[in-house]
């Protein structure tokens, strides 16, 4: 009963001064409002960088080719032809923690079906690469190690294909055209989306590896064996960097390179980028949430001011209260609660701010952002911590003001 006088008595007060009460409440509502806003741009960058591991693969490493010299300019990794599909298939049996590991090759060709037609990636690969890339089928099946060997002449499409090929159709078991030859589609994948560096990785019709290098890509006798690249999937996160270096030795024995010769393939840890990547948004969303607290502690200085000027002008009632009975923790907690629920109803209209706020910078900047109930509560109780914190001093001013003073006070 005394907590709901108190809050009665607490609100009747900010009623009277209305327009003053408002102002005080702005910065709280700035404050509370900036946090949510600047938070969830940050974790909804941080939720992007989940989604982008997610569709590539997790626990992902991938061996690219060396780099080939020519008149003493080295043309970058990929330039020359180095790994072989013997080299997977040594790393997939011969290190432990290698779920699977598979090479691949990639190019593009024009895709013909009926009068439709479209310019996309082919990838020919493994029947291990589903698992490596954690992708799932939407429909049909995926080739076989019978396929592989067979060099079958079998597809599986990206959903971007598909749309593009056959619209709302079925595509399961029609004949399309590669390069002027047939391949049955046996496959639909599951949407991947975009990749982190923009691809997308439904544009895609996957075949076997041996296929691609007899009938679409093209290979020679001299490197009929050799692959673009090679995709390793690690059982553990745990395990990676140990892969990674097992990977690296495996390789320089298998191409007999001597110590002091470079490698001539680069091994590539796709979770220290994404690592970097997640400790780049973490530390920004530190950043703004540090940023926008300052309008946080601005809203304290204000509720603390007009808090004493409001003992100010109620020295008199105060000291009527006194006169009349009320004990010093009485007017203390009049104060003090009137200083947290200035800063609570804040706290609310800063939350229905920072909420439209978010949702206003996803849809002009097209920037992903996620609301998170934690930054909510946080930003909710720094309020109420703020109210307590600064309402404290004026509070305590009032509770031990000399009674007979504050009666002759004019």
């Amino acid at each position: 009963m005394y907590v709901l006088a108190s809050i009665r008595i607490a609100l009747r007060a900010l009623r009277v001064n209305k327009l003053r009460s408002t102002l005080t409440m702005l910065g709280i509502i700035i404050g509370v409002g900036a946090v949510i806003a600047m938070v969830s741009v940050g974790s909804g960058a941080a939720a992007r960088i989940e989604e982008q591991i997610a569709s590539i693969g997790s626990n992902l490493l991938i061996v690219l080719p060396g780099a080939a010299t020519s008149g003493g300019m080295r043309m970058g990794f990929g330039s020359t032809m180095t790994l072989t599909e013997d080299d997977g298939k040594a790393i997939a049996t011969e290190i432990p923690g290698v779920v699977a590991a598979s090479g691949s090759m990639r190019g593009v060709a024009q895709i013909v079906f009926g009068n439709q037609n479209w310019s996309t990636a082919i990838q020919g690969t493994a029947p291990d690469y589903l698992v490596i890339r954690d992708w799932d089928l939407e429909a049909g099946r995926f080739f076989t190690s019978e396929d592989l060997d067979g060099a079958t002449k079998v597809a599986v499409l990206g959903q971007t294909v598909k749309d593009n090929l056959f619209g709302g159709g079925d595509a399961i078991g029609q004949i399309i055209r590669i390069k002027k030859v047939p391949f049955t589609v046996i496959g639909l994948l599951a949407r991947k989306g975009q990749s982190s560096w923009g691809q997308d990785q439904d544009d895609v019709v996957i075949i076997p590896l041996s296929t691609a290098k007899k009938r679409v890509l093209g290979v020679s006798q001299a490197n009929a064996r050799f692959v673009g690249v090679i995709q390793i999937k690690v059982a553990s996160p745990d395990l990676l960097s140990d892969v990674q270096q097992q990977v690296i030795d495996l390789l320089r024995q298998r191409h007999r390179l001597q110590p002091y010769q470079d490698n001539d393939f680069d091994v590539r840890n796709l979770a220290e980028t994404f690592a970097a990547q997640a400790e780049s948004s973490r530390t920004m969303t530190l950043l703004l949430g540090a940023i926008a607290s300052v309008s946080l502690l601005v809203g304290g200085i204000g509720i603390m001011n007009i808090m004493l000027v409001s003992v100010t002008e109620r020295t008199r009632e105060i000291g009527l209260r006194m006169a009349v009975g009320a004990r010093s923790r009485d007017i203390l907690g009049q104060f003090l609660i009137e200083a947290v629920t200035l800063a609570l109803i804040g706290g609310i209209l800063g939350i229905l701010l920072g909420v439209g706020g978010s949702t206003v910078i996803a849809m002009l900047a097209n920037w992903s952002t996620l609301i998170t109930p934690a930054s909510v509560a946080v930003a909710f109780g720094s309020a109420a911590f703020i109210g307590i914190f600064f309402g404290y001093y004026p509070a305590h001013k009032a509770a031990f003001l000399d009674p007979i003073e504050a009666l002759r006070y004019e």
